[in-house]
């Protein structure tokens, strides 16, 4: 008998990424989508701790009708001490508890987190993934690829913000190119070869969240133990 896994997580967009977790709950679990207390989707930009301790809350709750509850969980970004919290809850829902995380990037995903669940993936993303990346460099491949005088250029774009928001918003982008290495690492090299790097980009993430990092700092950092080979 095959064993069926509780927890996933999907690398999309919001909308995508809650449509792809609603077709496998109707596709799988034979639930009804629409208008079901038992499906549960909740929204965040930033998953706090509190927000980590609301959604175990509620997967403590039991189902309002049948034997099965779906929660879907959306977020742009993840604080570690929140996906911490989420540990063993992902690692042992209540029965008949479904758990989905979304996430625009799989490298803004713990190690310790990513362990223990199953990563779903859509016809849609494949899709883009296929069709954009020949026409579109993203900004982690452009920093990978650039020599050090372009990544120098791009690091001193990233920190020159004229305001706080401004600053955010390039705080953020300097983070999708962390990420985005990250997921590079993952694909191309070995464990043996990532480690070290993935033990650098964890430790620097966790430096980005602060609103006070030291930006350029940490990108020239990141700059120096990229692997030429890196691909």
């Amino acid at each position: 008998m095959t064993t069926r896994h509780h927890a996933f997580v999907i690398e999309a967009g919001t909308e995508e990424g809650i449509g792809v977790a609603q077709a496998w709950a109707g596709k799988e679990l034979g639930m009804k989508i629409e208008n079901n207390p038992d499906v549960v989707v909740l929204r965040y930009g930033l998953l706090s701790v509190e927000d980590a301790r609301r959604v175990t809350e509620l997967a403590a709750g039991a189902p309002f009708s049948g034997d099965t509850k779906v929660i879907i969980i959306t977020a742009s970004r993840a604080y570690h001490e929140a996906q911490n919290a989420l540990l063993k809850l992902f690692e042992e829902p209540p029965r008949g508890t479904y758990l989905f995380l979304i996430m625009p990037s799989l490298g803004g995903i713990l190690l310790t987190l990513r362990s223990r669940v199953q990563v779903l993936k859509s016809q849609i993303s494949n899709l883009k993934s296929q069709t954009s990346t020949r026409h579109k460099v993203n900004p982690a491949e452009e920093f990978i690829k650039a020599n050090k005088e372009r990544r120098s250029a791009i690091i001193k774009r990233l920190t020159n913000g004229k305001d706080e928001e401004e600053r955010r918003e390039l705080r953020e982008e300097a983070l999708a190119i962390l990420n985005g290495i990250e997921a590079v690492a993952y694909r191309s090299l070995t464990s043996v070869e990532s480690t070290a790097l993935l033990s650098d980009i964890a430790t620097l993430r966790g430096y980005l969240h602060d609103r006070s990092a030291p930006v350029k700092m940490i990108l020239e950092h990141l700059s120096l133990v990229i692997p030429r080979d890196l691909v």
